[in-house]
């Protein structure tokens, strides 16, 4: 089987996933849509696909699933009108800025059957997934903390943090996801501190450039996530896990892995300049992992429920930030009755 796409976005994330559905031999990409037309145009003859509007790929036979790239406030509608018309969803964080239009979002979703991957997609990078694997086998016993630095290696313009919805639900978002992933329970509590310490114009936006988080279970374990905004050596992703015979991390990734020693001491090359290049296999694992579930009609994973808890869990940083204090879940979330969304139909 074939999956047939159509590409809603032309923009940088677009551009990865057009590269990642191209180079598949189990997909093709069929269409793309864009409200600039010479960037759908452009992406479009590169990859020998067509040019059309989201209506027409909504509608279209020849299409099976779609990937949503699109600004955030278009999400939820996007997922909502593709699930009622029976294509496969996979769609970039987050699904909504807002916890309660998530949650009316997925009982469409659920309601129409339709398969929804969301795109967390350090999950599938293979230097994250030996990480996990180790602790899955058991090699370091069981998961008592995690620690989580993750650093851009530059601010956004501050009319990007405007529409972003902020460092927690877009960057720190990622962090939430690895979080879960790799302690294997969910967060009971969050405890947050975020400043303005990059550029002054991030915080008259109302957002911060600088953050640490720290995640606690009701069992006890314990995430702690450093961000910045600015790292002046490259992109900076590494994580650890330590448990009760040991610990297991990632180290940061180059692009050439290689060290030079002589008189001026051990020099190694810079880091990848940013996710676009960080992720490049994790992006392609992903976009594999997900026809995987279109083909087999199973399950996607990361799924819209993972995409939920991420966003109220960026909720919850905020809201500690705010009110200087540690922050239950279930505050943003309500009562745990009311969470059978979570429960990952």
């Amino acid at each position: 089987m074939t999956v047939r796409f159509g590409l809603l976005g032309a923009g940088r994330i677009g551009k990865v996933h057009a590269k990642a559905v191209t180079s598949n031999s189990k997909a093709r990409l069929v269409a793309v849509a864009d409200a600039v037309e010479p960037a759908a145009v452009d992406l479009a003859r590169q990859y020998g696909a067509d040019v059309r509007t989201i209506d027409a790929i909504e509608a279209a036979a020849d299409i099976d699933a779609v990937i949503i790239c699109t600004p955030t406030d278009t999400h939820a509608n996007l997922i909502e009108r593709f699930a009622r018309a029976g294509k496969a969803i996979f769609c970039e964080k987050p699904i909504d800025l807002n916890v309660e239009r998530v949650k009316q979002c997925l009982k469409v979703v659920d309601a129409e059957g339709a398969t929804l991957m969301v795109g967390f997609n350090r999950r599938f990078d293979p230097h994250f997934q030996a990480v996990k694997a180790a602790v899955v086998d058991g090699q370091i016993g069981d998961v008592e903390m995690v620690t989580i630095v993750s650093r851009d290696p530059g601010a956004p313009p501050a009319d990007y943090v405007k529409r972003s919805g902020g460092i927690f639900r877009d960057m720190t978002i990622h962090d939430f996801d690895m979080a879960r992933y790799l302690l294997g329970e969910e967060i009971d509590t969050v405890s947050a501190q975020a400043s303005v310490l990059v550029d002054k114009a991030i915080g008259e936006a109302g957002d911060f450039d600088s953050a640490s988080v720290i995640l606690f279970t009701a069992s006890g374990k314990h995430a702690t996530i450093s961000n910045s905004r600015r790292a002046t050596y490259g992109y900076d992703q590494r994580i650890e896990v330590h448990g009760a015979k040991g610990a297991v991390s990632a180290e940061n990734q180059r692009p050439v892995s290689i060290e030079i020693a002589n008189g001026n001491g051990y020099t190694r090359p810079p880091l990848h300049d940013f996710f676009m290049t960080r992720y490049t296999e994790a992006y392609a694992r992903e976009i594999s992992a997900f026809i995987d579930c279109v083909e087999s009609k199973s399950p996607a994973q990361p799924s819209g429920a993972d995409g939920l808890i991420a966003l109220a869990l960026a909720d919850a940083a905020l809201k500690s930030v705010a009110e200087g204090r540690a922050v239950k879940v279930s505050e943003i979330t309500g009562p745990l009755a009311d969470r059978s969304v979570f429960q990952g139909r």
